[in-house]
């Protein structure tokens, strides 16, 4: 078993520190809010520390899952932030969606102190991390890769790595301009086949075993059709996501079209006042009602 820390308590790392210490990895966890941290402990039976850097102390591999790169580096540097409490052939993992920027920057100050780094975005939603299932895309030196594989097994389906610090953010950004097409082209369909009087259930049950199916469609496809958008990727989320996409297209030329008209009708769900809804909510523009 390896000794471990989970540094934020999300809708995703919850459960997903939840399955580490499921697995007997002996599992510190430390969260902005300590009431969260303690009720995590009370469930699971790990160790709240008082700080990033107390959370980090003695551990092999320190796992982290908070909301974007300012938050990323307020857990990472200062006297109390990660790095100050890991030593060398320590192995520091972050799951949180950002720039491949920041991961290089992480990557170059882990080295510094010889500490690995792997950047790890995942893919599966909230239901993916409660289920242990996530998709986790990987970048990072092997050796670092192969310390931390085994054990992320323990949320994950699947573990890839995708080359060197960066591109596991690179390839994040790829998942989340292909969700922005998807769930646009679902929307349009479920609300085409209600106006035409079809069975929506019957409808998704056909076409979901032909080549329109997709995780969205398994999901979410019935969700979208009693207009239910209670679940845990929010719509700021996507939105903070696809700037990252945006960014990386500014600087290696590639041509987001599709994805930018999505990312404004996101943004007609926030001015509508729905920021937490789920991104299936994309159909609820289609609704006036809704």
């Amino acid at each position: 078993m390896t000794n471990v820390t989970f540094v934020g308590l999300g809708v995703m790392g919850y459960p997903m520190a939840g399955h580490l210490a499921a697995a007997g990895h002996p599992t510190t966890v430390w969260n902005r809010t300590t009431e969260k941290s303690v009720r995590w402990s009370e469930e699971h039976g790990g160790v709240t520390a008082a700080s990033p850097r107390a959370a980090a102390v003695g551990s092999d591999i320190v796992f982290m899952c908070v909301g974007n790169d300012d938050d990323v580096r307020n857990v990472v540097y200062g006297d109390e932030g990660i790095l100050a409490g890991m030593v060398p052939g320590s192995v520091l993992v972050d799951h949180t969606t950002v720039s491949a920027e920041l991961a290089r920057e992480l990557g170059a100050a882990c080295e510094q102190g010889g500490v690995g780094f792997v950047d790890a975005p995942i893919s599966g939603g909230q239901a993916g991390a409660e289920n242990g299932i996530l998709t986790v895309m990987c970048g990072g030196a092997q050796q670092h890769f192969d310390l931390a594989a085994p054990v992320i097994d323990a949320y994950a389906r699947a573990v890839t790595l995708l080359g060197p610090v960066g591109n596991g953010q690179l390839t994040k950004m790829v998942n989340q301009i292909c969700i922005a097409g998807l769930v646009q082209g679902l929307s349009e369909g479920l609300e085409f086949a209600r106006r035409a009087g079809l069975d929506i259930e019957t409808v998704l049950a056909t076409i979901s075993k032909g080549a329109a199916g997709s995780w969205q469609m398994e999901n979410r496809g019935m969700t979208m059709s009693r207009d239910e958008f209670d679940f845990g990727f929010a719509v700021d989320w996507m939105r903070k996501d696809l700037g990252i996409c945006f960014d990386e297209a500014a600087r290696n030329g590639a041509p987001l079209p599709v994805a930018e008209i999505v990312d404004s009708y996101y943004a007609e769900v926030q001015d509508a006042g729905h920021n937490r809804w789920d991104t299936s909510s994309l159909i609820s523009r289609l609704r006036p009602s809704v």
